[in-house]
């Protein structure tokens, strides 16, 4: 990848390596003067660089589908330049929330460009189990890799499930109209070493995702785009999955019909929740908060991970009020998603929006309530209780600091890079709390 991005440089600035009064602009970034600064310094410099990086998947997966936009791809050349600078930390605050900013357009474009093409997601209930014979397992976030994957595999008696990030694809309906995209296998992405442990048949990586390859299925993993791993079989820009097809057939699959549920033994999880669906029942929902028959909102979702304490999120769903309605995206729904806890007035409680990146859906359906309501988005009955990680979790973060969202949950532990400075501004002027107990946290939120 350096080697990559200095032939880029040489291509732009062809001068610069012959220069002889060189002036240093163009130099690589000496990363240590960034883990070295000062505390508020690094913390902040870091919000901005690990805020880019989850940015930059997004713009990835919306130039896969030739859609770009200059204000986002020049945002990244200005931010990756400020970190280079030696500014005081309010101008670097600037810049961090300028990154929600352009974050908030980047998801747009992404979200414009996986409807343009597939549709606007639609209500989809997806099973859990595994069917009998030949399959395919296509973990990540690329739906155009899941798109040719469906076309080549089409009438070759191969059923295709998704995992993780994929499972959203359900919902869309140039997708979901390919009969033998069967349903999701299997849970978030930290369980994969157990899932996967000898399954009978290959696992397609796209973008994200890949833990360290166990003995047992290393054989049957295969990589694409952007993500790849020593002695793995990558498929390169011609797009031929032939070697996965094989693998496919050679494995065969399950003997008969597989049984597997969620974390809470459910055998279905539901989809397809995004901005259009919701806002298009949104009188409904309207009606309903007016008549009381909904008391609150909540958001609860984000990125799952293996640290103990994230069952947190588990029990804070169960324990919701029955009139309450929980919107969910990413991979954190894994913890609640096979849940089934009825609905208000044939209105799902629970409303998987998505990706990380349709917490875009969740934005434009709050300020939809809010223009509905005339009230400020913080005055509305709506809760946001996050489960943290790193790079795309941070760019949502700062969009919803953007947008001067207040009174959010933050768990299982706050991020590790912040510095007691600057975590008491995001404290001080949007009261972002850490998580304690779901019973506390409902208590604070429901009085």
């Amino acid at each position: 990848m350096i080697e990559k991005v200095h032939q880029e440089k040489d291509r732009i600035v062809p001068g610069c390596a012959t220069c002889v009064a060189r002036c240093g602009n163009t130099d690589d970034y000496n990363m240590e003067e960034l883990w070295n600064a000062d505390e508020d310094i690094r913390s902040l410099k870091s919000l901005i660089l690990f805020g880019i990086r989850g940015m930059a998947a997004y713009a990835y997966h919306a130039l896969m589908f030739g859609m770009e936009d200059k204000e986002v791809n020049d945002f990244f050349y200005r931010a990756l330049s400020v970190i280079s600078y030696d500014l005081e930390g309010d101008k670097l605050l600037e810049t961090v929330l300028k990154v929600g900013e352009v974050n908030l357009k980047c998801m747009e474009l992404l979200d414009k460009a996986n409807t343009s093409a597939y549709g606007s997601p639609v209500p989809t209930k997806v099973p859990l189990t595994i069917e009998a014979g030949p399959f395919i397992i296509i973990s990540g976030h690329d739906l155009k890799d899941l798109e040719l994957l469906l076309k080549q595999t089409e009438g070759k008696g191969i059923n295709i499930y998704t995992h993780g990030e994929m499972l959203p694809a359900h919902g869309y309906p140039e997708l979901k109209k390919y009969s033998h995209l069967k349903g999701n296998f299997g849970t978030a992405w930290q369980n994969q070493q157990k899932e996967f442990d000898n399954v009978p048949g290959p696992i397609l990586f796209t973008t994200n995702c890949l833990m360290p390859v166990k003995e047992s299925y290393r054989d049957r993993v295969f990589t694409t785009e952007v993500v790849s791993y020593p002695e793995m079989v990558h498929v390169g820009e011609d797009k031929d999955f032939t070697p996965v097809i094989e693998k496919a057939l050679e494995l065969g699959g399950y003997s008969e019909d597989h049984k597997m549920t969620g974390i809470n033994g459910g055998e279905f999880v539901t989809t397809g929740f995004a901005h259009n669906t919701v806002l298009s029942v949104a009188d409904k929902v309207i009606d309903g908060v007016k008549q009381g028959k909904i008391s609150h909102f909540f958001l609860v979702g984000g990125c799952d991970g293996a640290k103990v304490g994230r069952n947190y999120y588990t029990d804070f769903v169960k324990q919701t009020p029955k009139d309450s309605i929980i919107l969910t995206l990413a991979c954190g729904k894994y913890r609640f998603n096979d849940l089934d806890l009825g609905d208000i007035d044939g209105l799902p409680r629970i409303m998987d929006m998505g990706q990380c990146n349709d917490a875009y859906s969740a934005i434009k359906v709050a300020i939809a309530l809010a223009e509905a309501f005339e009230c400020d988005v913080n005055e509305l009955p709506l809760s946001m209780v996050l489960s943290w990680y790193e790079q795309k979790a941070v760019c949502i973060l700062l969009t919803l600091l953007h947008l001067g969202i207040k009174d959010i949950f933050l768990g299982p532990t706050l991020p590790a890079f912040i510095s007691p400075n600057v975590l008491k501004i995001l404290v001080d002027n949007y009261n972002i709390s850490p998580i304690s107990t779901p019973e506390e946290d409902l208590k604070k939120i429901l009085g």
